[in-house]
């Protein structure tokens, strides 16, 4: 279950602050789930969150 992150980590590995991610978690807008108190997110589904979020907005960049 080495796919599992924390909070943490996914904050470390995206480069962002614990507090942004755990935000984004209560809003919705990143894909976790909350297992009693905490915050659970797997790693494969935060890269393909990413990766999409990221073509989305320079699609215009990745064409050429």
């Amino acid at each position: 279950m080495d796919d599992i992150m924390t909070l943490e980590e996914v904050a470390a590995y995206l480069k962002l602050k614990p507090q942004t991610i755990y935000t984004w978690a209560q809003d919705g807008k990143i894909p976790a789930a909350k297992l009693g108190k905490e915050w659970r997110f797997r790693k494969s589904v935060i890269d393909r969150w990413f990766n999409r979020h990221i073509d989305g907005k320079f699609a215009e960049y990745l064409e050429a």
